[in-house]
């Protein structure tokens, strides 16, 4: 009965953290919904020929008219940026929340497809294994004395080496090198070569 408590636990305090960025992700989005409701779009041209109609009614002066202009252009530009900073930031925020919903996701993705990918590679050595033998035994070359050789780990390859000749040895020592240079690859072929 304490197991089930102690997962229900975890699960609300999970979810209700969830709820509660949730909650002020929709309470900034509301805020920034507000602030356009509340804010005017008018373009210069509008606001000049606003202005202008009251200059030529004669209710300003052509200079009051085009300050009036000037400072509420200046005023809609400060405006527009201040939302254009909280968008951008919300944008950003968001962004944050995903990413870090989606991250345990993406790690668990990643090391269930590298635990299969592993057990592949093992499931398939001995098999590989066999094949190179028979292979040998059936005088068939040409190829690599190791089939899939840049998979095995370390281990894998020093069980494949009792079985291959001063030759295949040789090959074996020379991918090595090129490859990952492991030092205790190369000292078992290098021991297997001078007791053959």
């Amino acid at each position: 009965m304490a197991t089930a408590k102690k997962g229900s636990s975890k699960t609300s305090k999970g979810s209700s953290s969830r709820a509660a960025s949730a909650g002020r992700g929709d309470k900034s989005v509301e805020a920034f919904r507000n602030a356009l409701e509340r804010s005017l779009v008018l373009s210069r041209d509008r606001l000049q020929e606003a202005v202008d109609d009251a200059v030529k009614r004669g209710r300003m002066t052509q200079t009051d008219a085009n300050e009036l202009v000037s400072r509420l252009v200046t005023r809609g530009r400060k405006q527009t940026d201040d939302m254009m900073k909280e968008l951008e930031r919300l944008l950003e925020q968001a962004r944050s929340e995903v990413e870090s919903r989606v991250k345990p996701a993406r790690r668990r993705a990643e090391r269930a497809a590298s635990k299969v990918s592993r057990r592949t590679r093992e499931a398939a050595d001995p098999v590989l294994a066999e094949a190179d033998k028979l292979r040998r035994r059936a005088g068939v070359g040409g190829g690599a004395p190791i089939t899939g050789y840049e998979t095995l780990n370390a281990t894998q390859v020093k069980a494949r080496l009792k079985d291959l000749s001063p030759a295949d040895l040789r090959k074996v020592r020379t991918q090595e090198k090129r490859g990952k240079a492991r030092k205790g690859v190369l000292d078992d072929i290098e021991k297997r070569l001078s007791s053959k």
